[in-house]
């Protein structure tokens, strides 16, 4: 008998551990490494997302590339910032971020990039093509293996952010938790909604959200990231909309 849910808890236990290996390696870096493994990372982010987006915005049509789904994209990402910006997303997340900072009282020095570490490294773990696939997969069929590569993902991932930004990487794994454990537990009533074309049309909008990340990773917060996730859910109002046309 297959157990779903194995997939979601191995990526958490995988970031708990990146989190705290790379918490060791955060006191014996200095900041000019933190910095530049930062914009490192953030450039790493920015190509990831480029690569996925592109997946969803060119089809090789008689041997040339052509563009398509621009329309889906521009309606998105418009309606999901302002619905995003109505309900203040980012905001909510960082005042969750403050909350877990004061319960544990950090210090300014080691709890000075919480926030930044928390809201970052949520948004990044819980956004992709991985997360969103691999919960469906578990879910409906009980096969991890999508979460698992994505948690071995993760799990370096987390060493690193941690050794820059600090614990509040941990505490990622809370919304992480909710938002893949609620796909996974819900797929069965999902399934009959859903298609190879729309989910893809939602991992190439998750991905132009990865790429806005790479983007305040590398150039600082020039993009409310967190204010652009309802763009993730146009494509099924999108894919409805066009059934009934």
């Amino acid at each position: 008998m297959k157990v779903i849910g194995i997939g979601t808890i191995v990526n958490i236990a995988a970031i708990i551990i990146g989190s705290l290996i790379g918490m060791i390696f955060k006191g014996g870096l200095k900041q000019r490494f933190q910095d530049n493994i930062m914009n490192a990372l953030g450039l790493a982010v920015m190509f990831i997302g480029i690569s996925g987006a592109l997946q969803g915005l060119l089809i090789i049509k008689d041997s040339n590339i052509e563009s398509t789904n621009i329309i889906l994209m521009i309606i998105s990402l418009a309606i999901g910032a302002f619905v995003g910006e109505l309900i203040d997303i980012e905001e909510k997340l960082e005042r969750l971020g403050m909350k877990f900072k004061n319960i544990f009282k950090l210090k300014k020095g080691r709890g000075q990039n919480f926030v930044e570490g928390f809201v970052t490294s949520s948004l990044l773990f819980c956004v992709g093509a991985m997360a969103i696939t691999g919960a469906l997969q578990d879910g409906l069929i009980g096969d991890p293996t999508t979460l698992l590569a994505k948690s071995f993902l993760d799990g370096i991932a987390a060493i690193i952010f941690t050794s820059t930004l600090g614990i509040g990487v941990m505490f990622s794994v809370i919304p992480l938790g909710l938002y893949q454990g609620g796909i996974t537990i819900s797929a069965k009533y999902l399934e009959p909604f859903l298609n190879e074309t729309l989910k893809m049309n939602i991992s190439f909008i998750g991905s132009i959200l990865i790429f806005a990340i790479g983007i305040n990773m590398v150039f600082g917060k020039k993009i409310k990231c967190g204010n652009l996730l309802p763009a993730i859910l146009i494509p099924i109002i999108y894919e409805i909309f066009i059934k009934i046309i």
